[in-house]
């Protein structure tokens, strides 16, 4: 096909713009992820609006709170986020430990079930986007095999379903439940869902056990939707740990950061740690503006 001089330059223009629009996209800093505290790391004896405004006060943008089963409570939280401007970005849902999915019996299942309902329902209150969920637990009754067809199937068929009609993401996390015990596990057990409304939600600290965060980190990639943060000093040889501060264990935060850079990571990292004043707090704050430009946490 013949190409005239106008429709030549027409056509130069059109890839000239692109390449320029490539280059100014490669120009533009990476956007960095959002810092959030858990709610359980702010003081107890203040109120809830108190320990919002404490958090925003310390340098963080958002916290992590757990299931609120009480509606007042729930409208309480969610007019204090609003008030305080420190934005709620995900629930921690806490029935799937006493009532685990992966259960053989219906009413422990039910019991979990509804305690993912009501989970998510919080966090389309709060605007909150995730749901944190332990998918299973294997034990001396529930097999690894058991334990990945009765959640999946719960979670597809009970869970997924208003997950979706809410808009909220389930969060699928790995937390020394002796399931999902390596990254590829992980992406494939989040895969098969085949669903949108289901993604990871990463701990940084709890695979450290038995691999190391940035190799998880660029095999989930894309599914990783959420994450935590905690260090651990680690006595392999006694089969003993520690919880430390961050940057005070031994997980490489430089590697760890490079891994999130990698995947194009900007979402929302929770310190899960120790909790504290608003100095203690502002500190940790600290520890996650060096993590986050690829410094060692502590100076």
């Amino acid at each position: 096909m013949r190409m005239d001089r106008r429709s030549f330059l027409g056509t130069a223009g059109i890839v000239s713009l692109t390449a320029a629009r490539a280059r100014a996209a490669e120009a533009q800093p990476a956007r960095m992820p959002k810092k959030a505290v858990l709610v359980s790391m702010l003081p107890k004896e203040l109120s809830i609006l108190d320990r919002f405004k404490l958090a925003k006060d310390a340098g963080f943008e958002a916290t992590e709170v757990h299931t609120v089963t009480d509606p007042k409570q729930a409208e309480e939280m969610r007019a204090a986020s609003t008030a305080a401007g420190l934005t709620i970005h995900s629930v921690m849902n806490e029935a799937h430990w006493q009532f685990p999915l992966s259960s053989d019996d219906p009413e422990v299942v039910r019991k979990s079930v509804a305690g993912m309902e009501t989970s998510l329902r919080n966090a389309a209150l709060f605007k909150a986007g995730t749901v944190l969920l332990v998918p299973a637990v294997v034990d001396a009754k529930t097999s690894y095999a058991d334990a990945w067809k009765r959640s999946q199937q719960v979670i597809r068929e009970r869970i997924l379903p208003l997950a979706a009609e809410l808009k909220v993401v389930v969060a699928l996390e790995e937390v020394w439940n002796k399931f999902l015990l390596s990254p590829l596990e992980f992406a494939r057990y989040v895969d098969e869902f085949q669903s949108p409304w289901a993604k990871a939600y990463f701990d940084v600290g709890n695979v450290v056990f038995y691999g190391f965060p940035q190799d998880w980190i660029r095999t989930l990639g894309q599914r990783i939707v959420r994450v935590h943060l905690k260090d651990f000093k680690l006595e392999r040889g006694a089969g003993k740990f520690t919880w430390k501060n961050i940057g005070e264990g031994d997980i490489d935060w430089v590697e760890v950061r490079k891994a999130f850079g990698e995947i194009g990571y900007d979402g929302y990292m929770t310190t899960e740690i120790e909790g504290g004043d608003k100095a203690y707090l502002a500190d940790v704050n600290a520890r996650l503006d060096r993590f986050l430009k690829g410094e060692r946490p502590v100076a």
